[in-house]
């Protein structure tokens, strides 16, 4: 199955990317790589065919496998009478491996979200692909899954690689896409900073197929030779606007430009500013656009969530939090924002005295300490999470129930991030907003983006509402 699959790409000699400088081989010396002229004659620009923009619409015909005889509606490729198995089998509308439709279903994966089912079938054809959709829409699967059909398993080159902005999203990716492709032995590893770099090392080493990690990592891997980026075939960015923001601009295109220029390469952003565009334009061969928002400002929230703000002055925020906090039912799980990590520290300590289960999580902390409180708050023991923006860019947990932005965001792009780390994969989800004596300015932003109809004013009840 995995030579079938292989055979996507049209089979091309390797090439080097088009700058001074080289990256590393395994065995320590440099790989004599010219200038790829290909690049400028074939990677061609943003295309303006009406025909290249997914919009809400089932993929192109041409772009879905062949129909196999055989095919099972369900997930999972029971045997035929023959003891062979199908080719393809279905997954939603999606032709998919028998190894990841099993995957999926020991995932609980019962049909594609939309992001899903309108990119992953031109990822599977080979297409590089723009997928622009609000937080929560379900894009690890959307490229995990044509990723674990595309790599070749039993290489112990790396071929796909995924760049993320945070060391939490590097262990959500790697382990989801893990997952897809745990019935094809597609090995993953995962690659940030603030973990001891030998570890990953000898993971490394040792053979992978696919590589997640934050840019930094990823350079400090390439200049010590440990991690060879010759032999890739398919590479993401994903939250590509959040690295941005985090400041992995020129790192973005020194990773990219260190890859094979015949690379498969798909970006996923909820917002599509300039830089970003100039990425596409440069590195993305005439791609699908999967678009989800009406506009490329990505000024979209989910449906599902339900959004209201309180007007409150700075000095009664903790009364008003405990407040909201106290009329949340049990089983809520809460993330909340705060723009500086001391003042993160400063409510969790003073809401914990209170007797509330809360804990804090920032960038000033040791990994070991995000990684303790990170899985406490996944598995549902912790109930009440306080992050700045840096430590929760990212965050995928489905059973996120409510946003609370203690502290207004600096934009209406952040604001739009953060109410999207609830209502993930269609659930719905509660959105609340203090609104201080100093954030006039950014409540007027966005109202006038949102709309009045979806933010909805309330009066608290310190206030006698």
């Amino acid at each position: 199955m995995q030579d079938q699959s292989r055979t996507r790409h049209a089979a091309q000699p390797r090439h080097g990317a088009d700058t001074e400088e080289e990256p590393s081989s395994r065995n320590g010396e440099q790989p004599q790589r010219g200038n790829d002229s290909r690049r400028s004659r074939n990677r061609r620009r943003i295309p303006r065919r009406g025909d290249a923009v997914v919009k809400r619409t089932r993929p192109p015909e041409s772009e879905t496998r062949q129909p196999d005889n055989q095919r099972q509606q369900p997930n999972g490729a029971p045997p035929r009478a023959d003891g062979t198995r199908p080719k393809y089998v279905r997954w939603g509308m999606i032709d998919l491996t028998p190894e990841i439709a099993d995957a999926l279903d020991a995932m609980r994966y019962v049909e594609p979200s939309e992001i899903q089912r309108l990119a992953i079938p031109p990822l599977l054809a080979g297409r590089d692909v723009v997928g622009q959709a609000v937080t929560g829409s379900g894009k690890t699967a959307a490229f995990g899954i044509p990723m674990a059909e595309t790599v070749n398993p039993r290489s112990r080159n790396v071929e796909g690689l995924v760049l993320v902005p945070t060391r939490e999203l590097a262990q959500q990716v790697a382990k989801e896409i893990s997952a897809v492709g745990s019935k094809l032995g597609v090995r993953v590893a995962a690659v940030y900073g603030g973990e001891p770099i030998n570890r990953q090392i000898d993971q490394l080493e040792r053979g992978v197929s696919i590589v997640v990690g934050t840019p930094g990592r990823i350079k400090d891997h390439m200049s010590r030779r440990t991690l060879d980026l010759g032999d890739i075939r398919f590479a993401v960015l994903d939250e590509a606007d959040e690295m941005l923001d985090i400041g992995f601009a020129d790192d973005m295109e020194f990773i990219l430009r260190r890859t094979p220029s015949n690379r498969q390469t798909a970006l996923f952003s909820a917002t599509i500013p300039g830089f970003i565009l100039k990425l596409i334009r440069r590195y993305l061969d005439d791609p699908v656009w999967v678009k989800l928002v009406e506009k490329f400002d990505g000024i979209k929230t989910a449906a599902e969530v339900k959004q209201v703000y309180y007007d409150v002055a700075e000095r009664d925020k903790e009364r008003a939090v405990r407040e909201v906090l106290d009329e949340l039912p049990d089983d809520a799980q809460t993330l909340m924002f705060r723009r500086m990590q001391i003042g993160v520290d400063r409510l969790a300590r003073n809401l914990a005295r209170g007797g509330y289960a809360v804990r804090g999580i920032h960038g000033g902390m040791s990994q070991r300490d995000r990684d303790r409180v990170m899985r406490s708050f996944r598995d549902g023991s912790l109930r009440v999470l306080i992050a700045t923006n840096v430590a929760a860019r990212g965050l995928d947990i489905s059973t996120i129930t409510h946003v609370v932005n203690y502290d207004m965001p600096d934009n209406v792009e952040e604001y739009v991030h953060r109410v999207g780390r609830t209502a993930r994969m269609g659930k719905e989800g509660t959105a609340i907003s203090f609104v201080g004596e100093h954030d006039q300015e950014i409540i007027e932003k966005v109202l006038g983006k949102v709309g009045a109809d979806v933010l909805e004013r309330k009066l608290l009840g310190i206030y006698g509402g």
